[in-house]
């Protein structure tokens, strides 16, 4: 095996790994908890997020009263056109893979390439994993006939920030920034 041959089977096998790596973080849970607070009354807080809430297509589900807790659901889609574009990785990657092992390995013959088929389950495992249910909870902290409110919220971190995006200015909602700072 030639040592160009050899790197470039190597460089295509990480390549594969990078694929995976990246359907993992495509899918993955980015549930945060922050806590908001604001000057306005808690009733008035809470019913401004749970109207923008359902207003976005999230479902009250419950939640409990002794904790003070709001809990709503909704489900999240995965990305067509991301699970068409890694398909189409998967099969080009794949099919490199074969070629290269066609040249490592010549008496195999054309074969190889047939690993190329295996190329769209990369667009199919994204659309599986990440299709999921959803949850925001809203729990009060400070006591409900308070001036000042204080939540904690608990949900995705992209609902996190365009909740303090939309609602900070018309709610007066003030979290510690992480959010909004974070580079990823």
């Amino acid at each position: 095996m030639s040592k160009v041959l050899s790197s470039t089977l190597l460089l295509t096998l990480l390549l594969a790994i990078g694929l995976i790596f990246f359907l993992r973080a495509a899918s993955k849970d980015r549930t945060t908890v922050v806590e908001v607070k604001s000057s306005k009354p808690p009733l008035e807080v809470l019913n401004g997020i749970t109207t923008w809430l359902e207003e976005r297509g999230w479902i009250r589900d419950g939640g409990n009263l002794d904790r003070q807790v709001l809990r709503f659901r909704g489900s999240v889609t995965s990305s067509q056109s991301l699970a068409i574009l890694l398909s189409v990785f998967g099969t080009v990657g794949a099919a490199c893979l074969g070629l290269v092992f066609i040249q490592l390995y010549t008496f195999t013959g054309w074969w190889p390439l047939c690993i190329s088929a295996l190329g769209p389950l990369a667009g199919l495992v994204y659309m599986r994993r990440a299709a999921r249910v959803e949850w925001v909870e809203l729990r009060l902290i400070s006591p409900p006939e308070a001036l000042g409110s204080s939540l904690l919220l608990k949900a995705h971190r992209d609902e996190l920030i365009a909740m303090e995006l939309e609602l900070g200015k018309h709610l007066d909602l003030a979290s510690d920034g992480s959010l909004l700072s974070s580079p990823i």
